[in-house]
């Protein structure tokens, strides 16, 4: 089933409405969607290698905004929103303690978080919640977002082709590992708190 869902992937990413989608996960995902936009940008990367650096540039910008709504919501909506989200991801319960130490290293959490599969959308909620200053937040997710979203472009300009074939050849080993990926960066998250 993922199989198909890829090859569905890669087959709409031609589509003239691609590089919008692309944009709006990016935005959402960095505020509450759970789902991160490499998946996405990586089958875009793969069907047209032309444009990777502009998907990139893409996921960047957008994530960036997206992270001034994650730290809105924080920062304006924490009791009614920003708590709800917070709990729908597991960090709820311990977040105070981890508010507390938050804005000290805050920087450094938001660039780990922006270019990890660390949940991002955490992260800029709970930089709102705690008032991190907000060049600081835009500087980190600026850095981090880049520097993932440019490296992924980058390996798939340079070695789409082959990564396609190792993709279609090892397609349920890589779901797994990437799966692994996703749940430990939760996993991480929670063991900060």
């Amino acid at each position: 089933m993922l199989k198909r869902l890829y090859h569905w992937t890669l087959s709409r990413c031609r589509h003239p409405h691609a590089e919008r989608w692309l944009a709006g996960i990016s935005f959402v995902e960095a505020s509450f969607f759970p789902i991160p936009p490499d998946v996405l940008l990586a089958p875009m990367c793969l069907a047209r290698p032309e444009r990777a650096f502009r998907y990139a540039l893409i996921c960047t910008l957008a994530s960036v905004v997206g992270a001034l709504l994650g730290y809105a919501i924080g920062l304006f909506l924490f009791e009614t929103a920003g708590r709800a989200i917070l709990e729908f991801y597991g960090a709820g319960a311990k977040f105070e303690s981890f508010a507390a130490d938050f804005n000290e290293n805050g920087w450094v959490i938001v660039f780990l978080a922006g270019f990890t599969p660390l949940p991002f959308k955490v992260i800029t909620i709970a930089a709102g919640a705690t008032a991190m200053p907000l060049p600081v937040l835009i500087a980190a997710a600026l850095v981090s977002r880049a520097a993932r979203f440019f490296l992924v472009a980058a390996l798939l300009w340079k070695w789409g082709e082959p990564m396609q074939r190792l993709i279609d050849r090892h397609f349920n080993l890589l779901s797994l590992l990437f799966g692994a990926a996703l749940v430990g960066g939760f996993l991480v998250l929670g063991l900060m708190n």
